[in-house]
C-alpha cells in the first residue's frame, strides 16, 4: 500500500525557517520523481519544487527559487523540503506527490504551514 506521510509544517514567523519531510513506503521510492505541491486557502494547487529519482536534478518554482532547497534521502525512503527566508504567502497545505508506473497520482494528506508574525 502506497503511502506518503508529510511532516515538519507549523507556524512560523516571516522570515524564519522551516524543514518539510515526505516519508514514503509501499513502492519502490528510489525510481520516481518526487514533487511538493502547495494549495493556499481559496486558490489552485501549485508545484513548488521537484527532485528526479537520484536526487541529481531539482526544479523549483519561481516564487519559491533561491529560498527553498529540496533534496532526498533514497536510504530512508524521505524527501525534504528546506525553507527559509519564509514570506506570509508561502502559507499553504503542502503535500507530497508522485505519478506512479501506471499513470496514477498519488498524494500525501498534507501539513499546513503558516507565516504570519
Amino acid at each position: 500500500q502506497v503511502q506518503l506521510v508529510e511532516s515538519g509544517g507549523g507556524l512560523v514567523q516571516p522570515g524564519g525557517s522551516l524543514r518539510l519531510s515526505c516519508a514514503a513506503s509501499g513502492f519502490t521510492f528510489s525510481s520516481y520523481t518526487m514533487r511538493w505541491y502547495r494549495q493556499a486557502p481559496g486558490k489552485e494547487r501549485e508545484l513548488v519544487a521537484g527532485i528526479n529519482a537520484v536526487g541529481i536534478s531539482t526544479t523549483y518554482a519561481d516564487s519559491v527559487k533561491g529560498r527553498f532547497t529540496l533534496s532526498r534521502d533514497n536510504a530512508k525512503n524521505t524527501m525534504y523540503l528546506q525553507m527559509n527566508n519564509l514570506k506570509p504567502e508561502d502559507t499553504a497545505v503542502y503535500y507530497c506527490n508522485f505519478r506512479g508506473a501506471s499513470g496514477l497520482v498519488y498524494w500525501g494528506q498534507g501539513t499546513q504551514v503558516t507565516v504570519s508574525s
